[in-house]
């Protein structure tokens, strides 16, 4: 009777054990950070969700706070819309490219301005030029609209155009859908936004005649373009789900998805 009942328990730990193990691998996988990558991740995790049953979330909270997120163990992996700084390698994260996206220079629809110099676009946002009429537009004022400090479309745009804290910016909004709204409410105002994200409220104009095109960003002629990067614990192994999720979207079966979502995959 003893060993009957040794034997029962016996099983019904390794049943136990089982059921943990099968909720691991079917549990689910979180992400945090870059605004800019929200419509190439969401693509991805509806994809890899019905393809695996396995459960996606997606915080948009900005490059900074997903990167300082997966740190802090409050996800499983960071979205950078800008490559990891020394600092935060040294701390024991790594960065992964996932795909490149360009930075769409963005004006009002009503604006006749439809290219400007990478030269100019930096004049404009230090406050050297304040007029549309200097460059070719209207007599109007140039309202300078840009994302947050920590943001890393911000940071890619002012790494490129060499501006890192000289930006005279009107507004700092916290998301790339802000941006993309403010412009196209008002005639006067010059912004920059994720490519895949522009829509035809507001107008991408030219960078020294280069249109922000897939094909312009993947040869390297559109100049204003920055890596997708995926953040995540060097010395830390990600859980199954999570594991099986990074697989999926770096691969090349993912490219096809990727490339609908509006920018560059990077394998």
């Amino acid at each position: 009777m003893k060993k009957m009942i040794t034997m029962l328990m016996i099983g019904a730990l390794a049943l136990s054990m089982l059921t943990g193990c099968s909720s691991e691998t079917t549990g689910s996988v979180s992400t945090d950070g870059s605004t800019s990558m929200e419509k190439v991740i969401g693509a991805l995790g509806e994809a890899f969700q019905n393809d695996t049953g396995i459960s996606f979330t997606y915080n948009p909270t900005g490059s900074g706070p997903g990167i300082k997120a997966v740190q802090e163990g409050r996800c499983d992996i960071g979205l950078s819309s800008r490559d990891l700084k020394a600092e935060e390698k040294e701390a024991g994260l790594s960065g992964t490219i996932l795909a490149y996206d360009g930075i769409a220079i963005i004006v009002n629809p009503e604006n006749p301005v439809s290219d400007l110099s990478l030269e100019t676009i930096a004049k404009i946002y230090t406050g050297e030029i304040t007029n549309w009429s200097e460059v070719g537009g209207n007599d109007a004022e140039i309202v300078l609209i840009g994302r947050e400090a920590g943001s890393g479309t911000r940071d890619g745009f002012e790494s490129i155009t060499d501006t890192e804290d000289a930006c005279k910016y009107r507004q700092e909004l916290t998301s790339t859908g802000d941006v993309i709204t403010t412009v196209s409410q008002n005639p006067g105002a010059i912004g920059y936004a994720s490519v895949a994200s522009v829509k035809d409220t507001v107008k991408a104009v030219t960078v020294d005649g280069v249109a922000p095109t897939e094909n312009n960003i993947k040869n390297g002629s559109y100049v204003v373009q920055r890596p997708f990067v995926l953040v995540t614990k060097a010395d830390t192994a990600l859980s199954d789900a999570a594991f099986k999720f990074f697989t999926y979207i770096t691969s090349a079966d993912a490219n096809d998805i990727i490339s609908a979502a509006g920018v560059v995959p990077a394998n």
